[in-house]
């Protein structure tokens, strides 16, 4: 199946040369550009992408926004937000409006495939070290200094094993490192995040380790 992929990024070369290589791919088109936030919510309503790589710093409409309005538009596209820093306070003001991680815009050609190919299939991009600093870094600066009664009703409907496949999820472990340090099968795991998001109302596994970092189910550090 090949992702359709839209490219939104207030910069014409940062356009062109990620078209040039995602089109390279065998798996991958680029169906369509947007110049600012605005233009990405209208092009996803048009073209129905699969991905969309959003630069955070655009005129009109930011990523933020942007990323919040086709969330909100409860469509399948995906949101993978693009950064030229590695700690950009932006970054998880992005994730918590629902994008589903994030890559720097220096990343090599495989990198950003890998990437475009791992939010498409419905994973959260947190592997990296560095994304796991910036959710730790941010959520100490949440806006929400404890823990709101309607968040802890929300994981208090969470089984005990949930919220401990919960927890692995916000240390950015993948369901068969999940499966393995738990001694299930992969499949089990895949079934307890599927609740976990049901019960919590969430979009997905990003979205998740956000909720447990700000729900203090793990200390940022």
């Amino acid at each position: 199946m090949t992702i359709r992929v839209l490219i939104a990024d207030d910069q014409m070369m940062v356009r062109e040369g990620f078209s040039v290589l995602l089109n390279a791919m065998p798996d991958m088109e680029v169906v369509g550009e947007a110049v600012n936030g605005r233009q990405a919510v209208e092009k996803v309503r048009e073209l129905a992408p699969d991905v969309v790589l959003m630069d955070i710093r655009m005129p009109e409409l930011n990523g933020i926004e942007a990323t919040r309005e086709i969330v909100a538009a409860d469509g399948a596209a995906k949101v993978l937000v693009l950064t030229t820093f590695d700690l950009d306070e932006y970054v998880y003001q992005a994730l918590r409006a629902g994008a589903s991680g994030f890559l720097l815009k220096d990343a090599s050609a495989r990198q950003l495939a890998d990437g475009v190919r791992v939010v498409a299939a419905g994973e959260a991009l947190l592997a990296p070290s560095v994304t796991r600093r910036l959710i730790t870094e941010f959520s100490k600066l949440s806006d929400a200094p404890r823990v709101l009664p309607s968040v802890q009703a929300a994981y208090g409907d969470l089984t005990e094993r949930e919220t401990e496949v919960l927890v692995l999820i916000a240390q950015g472990l993948s369901n068969a490192e999940i499966a393995e340090r738990l001694v299930v099968a992969e499949s089990t795991i895949k079934t307890h995040v599927s609740r976990i998001l049901v019960k919590l109302g969430l979009r997905d596994r990003t979205q998740a380790a956000v909720f447990a970092y700000e729900a203090r189910l793990v200390t940022p550090g």
